[in-house]
């Protein structure tokens, strides 16, 4: 029966991975003009890829297959073989089920929130799109393929983020994205061929990028000493490279908070199951060259508690709904950084999980307030519990999930990594507790300001949303619940793992943290007559620094002004010395001289043309005899 259904195996991952490009071929072709099909093509394509996802999860757990591989020939040349191949294992079933579980809440939700939007049946094209791209990087067997689809991904994001192009702060926002990636990954494209040259571990062996081999032969030339220490580290932190972007960790963050321009449910699927969680989801598939290199662990695990810290501290003074999750989302996948790099991808990964279901349901109970108060300020909402009471509790839930409080998910795989930071680095671990204790602070600040406190508005014009947006805030709710104890862990660790025991001195410092993150909240934004944040008083020109965003924006565009203006000075030296001097100048001095030389045998003399003409003819006649003799 094992081997029947193992036969049947191989046409699954590529069902999941081509459903929705299915669906986005036939919505561009046939359905531009028909918008309820148009959803509906894109709402099977991916619960096509779930159910298929499901299938297989099913069949490990009964049968553990995993880990399973396929491909053919793809680009085939001398001394170089990439396949288009699969790769499923624990960790890559764990992704699809994110891709496609949360993402089939999203596509539902978006049925609702964009009805009526003129672009409805392209949003629906580039949804369907931007889940093919993030199932081609999961499913990817090798660097080569899983880049054309990070490279995808990349494309797909432009697209949705700048979706209502019109606007020139979505098409800026679009091109920001864009670029600070395109700067990230060609670090990342130059790890790729780096890991590729180290892949050989005798002359004449052909080198690779299948990820199974990578993972076998890196460590060994590492441990034979074919591969130094600085070479292991200069690959991990080239490919770490594309984790900077994609996962926006410092100083490359700055794309992800203007993102915040696309439409409400594509800020959900960014940050909860596609863009964002590649970066973290690439490090934990390629954790097999930071592995054996302690100072690009270090680096790592440090780059993480910085951004989780500065981002953390970023949310507390932003008034959009929108860009407070999004600073929240820069923190906790800066957890995710730092559990990598305190040796632990399974722990990353568990904390990805969590995340991605009450980061999800987050953005789509901000979606759901903005759907029916048609503002993102949270000074300009309120009063939402009785008006608006599945938003509200479901906004709760997810809010407390983040904020790490028990039984909820996020306190499972939050307290994972502080354990973790806690034996390895007591430093992060500090930097991790305040970074938790700021987040429960301006999650609580959120929660009175925008739900629980006083109507601000000047129009009371609160509505629950429809079903077709409720019932995916209700499914997630569930989930950010029950998340964290369902068996991730144990999953990712394999058929004889296990997940650690809660250590209960990291849990009550943890819970004490929050406590206080919620007392100061409570205590500063909880008055129903508050018409004006208190920090602003409080801290004065410290809080001003922060609300420009520690000035990094400025930082960039100064130094890529600088860059420009040296690259253009250099270019126009070039034209006018090299070019033009050289080139243009020098052909036509050239064209002169020879036109000169030419014009002298120009005499006007019918004599002179005659000899010149007879003594080509002679010339002629005794090459012809020389050549007859």
């Amino acid at each position: 029966m094992v081997e029947k259904i193992l036969e049947a195996m191989p046409p699954a991952p590529w069902i999941i991975l081509f459903s929705p490009l299915v669906s986005a071929v036939l919505i561009m072709l046939f359905c531009l003009r028909s918008p309820k099909l148009s959803s509906f093509l894109a709402l099977l394509g991916i619960l096509v890829s779930l159910a298929f996802s499901v299938w297989m999860f099913d069949f490990h757990v009964h049968n553990h297959f995993l880990p399973a591989e396929s491909g053919g020939g793809w680009i085939q040349v001398p001394g170089l073989n990439i396949e288009f191949g699969y790769l499923l294992d624990p960790l890559s079933l764990l992704m699809l089920l994110i891709v496609t579980g949360v993402g089939s809440c999203i596509f539902f939700y978006s049925m609702g929130y964009m009805k009526g939007d003129a672009s409805y049946p392209r949003y629906f094209a580039s949804l369907s799109f931007f889940a093919f791209s993030m199932l081609g990087t999961v499913l990817a067997n090798n660097f080569m393929m899983l880049f054309v689809f990070w490279e995808l991904v990349a494309v797909s994001s432009y697209l949705l983020i700048g979706f209502w192009f019109e606007k020139p702060s979505a098409a800026d926002a679009g091109n920001k994205a864009f670029i600070v990636n395109r700067l990230a990954d060609f670090g990342f494209v130059l790890g790729i061929f780096l890991v590729w040259t180290l892949s050989q571990s005798a002359p004449g062996q052909e080198r690779t990028f299948n990820f199974l081999e990578l993972a076998r032969i890196i460590p060994e030339n590492f441990k034979s000493g074919l591969i130094s220490g600085q070479l292991m580290a200069l690959a991990a932190l080239l490919v770490f490279c594309g984790v900077i972007g994609k996962s926006a960790q410092f100083p490359l963050y700055i794309w992800l908070p203007d993102a915040m321009e696309g439409p409400t449910p594509v800020s959900a699927l960014i940050h909860a199951a596609t863009m964002v969680a590649a970066g973290v989801y690439l490090m934990a598939r390629s954790f097999f060259l930071v592995s054996g290199s302690p100072e690009a662990l270090s680096f790592i695990a440090n780059i993480g508690a910085v951004t989780a810290l500065l981002a953390a501290i970023l949310a507390v003074v932003q008034n959009d709904i929108k860009k407070i999750l999004a600073y929240s989302t820069v923190s906790q996948l800066g957890y995710m950084v730092i559990a990598l790099g305190l040796g632990s991808p399974d722990t990353a990964m568990f904390h990805l999980t969590t995340h991605a279901f009450f980061k999800a349901l987050l953005f789509l109970g901000a979606g759901a307030m903005i759907h029916a108060l048609h503002t993102q300020d949270i000074w300009q909402m309120g009063g939402l519990l009785k008006k608006m009471p599945v938003t509200a509790v479901t906004f709760i839930i997810g809010t407390l999930a983040l904020c790490g409080i028990p039984p909820l998910s996020g306190f499972f795989s939050k307290d994972e990594i502080l354990h973790l930071a806690l034996d390895r680095n007591k430093l992060i671990f500090g930097a991790a507790l305040f970074t938790a204790s700021l987040t429960v602070f301006y999650m609580t600040r959120a929660l009175w300001i925008a739900v629980l406190g006083p109507n601000r508005a000047a129009k009371n014009h609160r509505y629950e949303t429809p079903m077709v947006m409720k019932l995916p805030l209700i499914v997630l709710a569930v989930f950010s619940v029950i998340g964290g104890s369902i068996g991730i862990p144990g999953f990712l660790a394999g058929e004889h793992g296990h997940a650690e025991p809660l250590n209960m001195a990291v849990a009550a410092l943890s819970v004490g943290a929050a406590l206080l993150g919620i007392f100061l909240g409570t205590a500063l934004y909880s008055k129903r007559s508050l018409s004006k944040d208190p920090l602003i008083r409080t801290f004065g020109g410290a809080h001003d620094f922060v609300v420009h965003k520690y000035y990094l924006d400025e930082f960039f565009f100064w130094l890529a002004g600088l860059f420009q203006n040296a690259l253009a000075r250099l270019l126009l030296w070039f034209d006018l010395n090299i070019v033009i001097q050289r080139g243009v100048n020098g052909t036509a001095g050239l064209t002169g001289r020879f036109g000169s030389f030419l014009r002298r045998a120009q005499t006007g003399f019918v004599q002179s043309y005659a000899m010149v003409f007879g003594f080509g003819v002679v010339t002629i006649v005794y090459f012809l005899m020389l050549r007859a003799n």
